[in-house]
Formats: C-alpha cells, sequence, structure tokens
C-alpha cells in the first residue's frame, strides 16, 4: 500500500496568534537569504539566530515567518527527530520570552515527486521575458504528488516548487496526538 502524504501549512485561522518575522543573526540584521532555509537541503549558519516577534499574540507549536521560514517548538521537533531524523535539520532559535523553546525547521530532502497531470501547474513561458526560468514551475496549485517517487522520505519538499513542505501520514497523525497548534494539512 503506497503511504499517504499531506501540505504542511500555518493555520492561520488561530485567533490572537502571533506573527514571527523573518531570522537575524547574532548582530541584529537579517539573514542574507531567508529563503536558503526552504531549498530543502541542510544549511550552515554561524552564531545564534534570533527570530523578532512581528505582532505579538498567542505563540503557536508551528509558524511561518514572513518568507515562510518555519520555526517549530522542541515539543513538535521530537516528533520530527523520532520519526524522520534523517529529513530535517533543527537549528536553536532565540525568541524574546520563549529561551530555548523553538527552533528553525530546516527540511532537508528535496524530492522531484509532482504529479504535473493531477496538479494544476503553470510555467514560465519566454513571452514572460524571464529566459533563465523558462520551463520551471511559474505557479503549482491543487499539488499532487506521486508518492512511488518518495522512497523512505518522510518529510521532504518537492523539486521544482519548494514552497511545498510535505509530510508523511505517521509524521501527520504524531503531530495530532501532540496536539501540536498552528498546524494544517491538505492531502497531496
Amino acid at each position: 500500500m503506497t503511504q499517504r502524504f499531506f501540505r504542511l501549512k500555518e493555520d492561520v485561522q488561530v485567533p490572537g496568534r502571533w506573527h514571527l518575522d523573518d531570522p537575524m543573526d547574532q548582530h541584529g540584521c537579517e539573514v542574507d537569504d531567508p529563503r536558503s532555509f526552504n531549498e530543502g537541503r541542510p544549511v550552515h549558519v554561524e552564531g545564534h539566530l534570533k527570530i523578532p516577534i512581528q505582532h505579538v499574540g498567542k505563540p503557536l507549536d508551528f509558524t511561518l515567518t514572513a518568507l515562510s521560514v518555519p520555526i517549530i517548538h522542541v515539543r513538535v521537533a521530537e516528533v520530527f527527530t523520532e520519526l524522520a531524523p534523517d529529513d530535517v535539520q533543527l537549528i536553536p532559535v532565540d525568541i524574546q520570552g520563549y529561551p530555548d523553546q523553538y527552533l528553525l525547521f530546516v527540511v532537508t530532502q528535496l524530492v522531484r515527486c509532482i504529479d504535473e497531470k493531477a496538479s494544476e501547474v503553470q510555467f514560465w513561458m519566454p513571452e514572460d521575458g524571464l529566459p533563465e526560468k523558462v520551463g520551471r514551475y511559474y505557479a503549482v496549485d491543487n499539488l499532487r504528488i506521486d508518492a512511488k517517487r518518495t522512497g523512505d522520505t518522510k518529510v521532504f519538499r518537492t523539486e521544482g516548487w519548494p514552497l511545498a513542505l510535505i509530510v508523511s501520514e505517521d509524521i501527520k497523525q504524531a503531530l495530532e496526538r501532540v496536539k501540536a497548534t498552528g498546524v494544517k494539512f491538505t492531502p497531496v
């Protein structure tokens, strides 16, 4: 039987939730390219990172920063380190008022698995004026994956559209068991 997968997103409907800004280095400067945390590969970080609170509110166990960098509570991190230790990198971060409780969550696996026939896919075209992007995904809606291409990977980003953070059904169920706040799942 083929394993089921889900896209993990932040539940933006949580009333009164906090909003986090993008990572900053130990000197208070925004990191060079926060999007590098979402490319589906390990990252090298020097020094300790800080995550500013953009809007004070209810802290969540899973939050995406302004540029969609995932920040997770240590209890959520335990789920990932137990069920998918080879698929993730966890980087300690400081959030004022929440010392030692949160981690920057880097998915280290990139899997070529988008089912282009079942998804609604748009590609960059020559007339878009960006020749270096022609043939790449411009947009992917109603994302569907080919689960046969995932192998043993339980947490990954989709190659060509790395904004999609995908988790296996057992990870989804574990996050639901620990009642992780801020999570929303969509079958893919």
